[in-house]
C-alpha cells in the first residue's frame, strides 16, 4: 500500500456534497473550504480530509511511512475536468486564423471546404501512429495546466475507418498517459462534402452503419451531433441522438452556438447528458435543461477565439442549470488547453464568481461525462486526482488570469507533476 498525506494548506477546496447531482444555483458558490487543510490517500483513493492538525493526530503511527506535501502557502484542489474536446485529429488551421482577423466569418470558412472539412482531410490522411503522435502532447499540455480527466470526440473522419481510428488511439491514449480519457463518438460533426447533396443519406450512415459498429466495439460511451443550421438540423440531430440511445451511447448535443435553434430543447427531450455551446440558447431551451437536470457545458475560450459574444453563464445558473466549462480544445476554433484560462473568462466574461468556475470546472464538470460519483471532488472514496495551485486563495485564480499556476498534479494518488513540470 501507498500512502500520501498532503497537509498545511492554505485552502482545501473539497467542493463537497454533489456526487449524486452537479450543483446548481447557490450551490455554485460553495467551494466548501478547509483552512490548514489536509488529505490523506492510500493508493488511488481519497481516505480521509479535514485539518492538517486532525489528520496528524488520526494518522500519527502512519506518517512516517507516507509521502508528505506540504502545500503551505497554497490551494489544494480538485483535479480539473474538461469534458468537451475534440482532442485526436491531424493538422493545424493558423491560416484560418489569419483569415478570421481580416474578416472571414467561421460558418462562412466552413461552407467554402475550410473549417471542419479541413481538418477533416488532414485526419482522414494521417496514420495511426501520426495521430497518436500528434495527441499525446496535447494531453501533456493539459496535465501542466492541472488537467486530469478529459473527454474526447471523434468527427473529424465522418468515415467509418477514420472514425474507429480516432476513437482507437483515443482508448490507446487511455491506456498509455495517465489522464483518464473518456470517449464520445462524433460522426454527425458536420455534413461530409460528398453527402453535401444528400445529407439524409449520410445521417442514415451513421445512424444504420456507425452508432451499431462503435457500439459493438465499444469504443464510445456518449453520442455527440452538431445540431446547427447548414449543419444537421433539429430533426436531424434528435433522429442520431435517439438511435445512439438504443446502442446505450448516452446523448450529448452541440446546441444553439449560432443562433437559437432548438438544440437545448432536444437535448431536454432526449435525456442528453449535457448541452454545449449555448451561446444563443432560449429561455425555454435554458428552463427545459434545468427541469431535466441537462449540464451546460460553456466554452469561453470558444467565443474569446471567434471574437464573438459569450454564452451567459450567469443567466443559466440563475435558471437553475448545472454549468460546466471546457476549453474545447480543437484546432480551428479553440485551439487552447488551458482550463485555468477558461475559469478566467468565465469570470471576465460570462458573469460568474471564481467559486462558480471552480465548481463549473470540478464536480459539475465531472457530471457532464457521468463521473461526479469519482472525481471532482475531495471526499472520502474518491479517486485522488488532486491540484496544488501556487496561490494563497482560490480567488486569485481568476484574478491573475492567463498565468498557469499550477504547482503538483496527482494523479490517482501519484505525483505527475512537480513544480510545473512532468515527473
Amino acid at each position: 500500500m501507498t500512502r500520501l498525506f498532503i497537509k498545511n494548506a492554505n485552502e482545501l477546496l473539497t467542493v463537497r456534497g454533489h456526487s449524486e447531482k452537479p450543483a446548481i444555483k447557490e450551490a455554485m458558490n460553495e467551494l466548501h473550504i478547509i483552512e490548514d487543510g489536509a488529505v490523506w490517500v492510500e493508493n488511488d483513493t481519497i481516505v480521509d480530509v479535514g485539518t492538517t492538525k486532525e489528520l496528524e493526530q488520526k494518522y500519527a503511527d502512519q506518517i512516517g511511512e507516507a509521502e508528505v506535501i506540504d502545500a503551505s502557502g497554497r490551494v489544494v484542489a480538485p483535479g480539473l475536468v474538461d469534458p468537451h474536446t475534440h482532442l485526436v485529429f491531424a493538422g493545424s488551421r493558423e491560416n484560418e486564423y489569419n483569415m478570421r482577423l481580416q474578416g472571414a466569418k467561421y460558418m462562412d470558412i466552413m461552407e467554402k471546404g475550410g473549417g471542419i472539412h479541413a481538418t477533416t482531410r488532414a485526419t482522414r490522411e494521417a496514420s495511426t501512429e501520426q495521430l497518436y503522435k500528434e495527441s499525446y502532447p496535447r494531453l501533456d499540455s493539459f496535465l501542466k495546466h492541472g488537467v486530469t480527466t478529459v473527454e474526447a470526440k471523434s468527427g473529424y473522419g465522418m468515415d467509418w475507418d477514420v472514425e474507429k481510428r480516432q476513437m482507437e488511439v483515443a482508448k490507446t491514449l487511455d491506456q498509455d498517459h495517465v489522464i483518464d480519457i473518456v470517449s464520445t463518438f462524433m460522426g454527425a460533426h458536420v455534413i461530409p462534402q460528398e453527402y453535401k447533396e444528400n445529407p439524409d443519406r449520410f445521417v442514415d450512415i451513421v445512424i444504420n452503419e456507425m452508432i451499431p459498429k462503435t457500439a459493438e466495439l465499444g469504443l464510445a460511451e456518449f453520442n455527440d451531433v452538431f445540431c446547427e443550421r447548414g449543419v444537421y438540423t433539429p430533426e436531424q440531430s434528435k433522429r442520431i441522438l435517439e438511435a445512439g440511445r438504443e446502442y446505450d451511447l448516452t446523448p450529448k448535443i452541440h446546441a444553439d452556438e449560432i443562433e437559437p435553434y432548438g438544440g437545448a430543447e432536444i437535448a431536454a427531450e432526449v435525456g442528453a447528458v449535457s448541452a454545449d455551446h449555448l451561446l444563443k440558447v432560449s429561455d425555454q431551451g435554458l428552463e427545459m435543461m434545468a427541469d431535466k437536470g441537462v449540464v451546460a457545458v460553456l466554452l469561453p475560450g470558444t467565443a474569446f477565439f471567434l471574437m464573438t459574444e459569450s454564452a451567459d453563464g450567469r443567466k443559466a445558473i440563475d435558471a437553475g442549470v448545472p454549468v460546466a466549462l471546457s476549453t474545447d480544445r480543437n484546432p480551428g476554433s479553440s485551439p487552447s488547453t488551458s482550463m485555468p484560462f477558461m475559469l478566467n473568462l468565465a469570470s471576465l466574461t460570462m458573469g460568474m464568481t471564481p467559486a462558480e468556475a471552480i465548481v463549473a470546472a470540478t464536480i459539475n464538470a465531472a457530471h457532464a461525462i457521468k463521473r461526479g460519483d469519482r472525481i471532482g471532488s475531495i471526499e472520502a472514496g474518491k479517486q485522488a486526482d488532486l491540484v496544488i495551485w501556487d496561490l494563497p486563495n482560490h480567488m486569485q485564480f481568476s484574478y491573475h488570469y492567463g498565468v498557469n499556476h499550477t504547482d503538483t498534479v496527482i494523479k490517482k494518488g501519484k505525483r505527475v507533476i512537480d513544480k510545473g513540470v512532468l515527473v
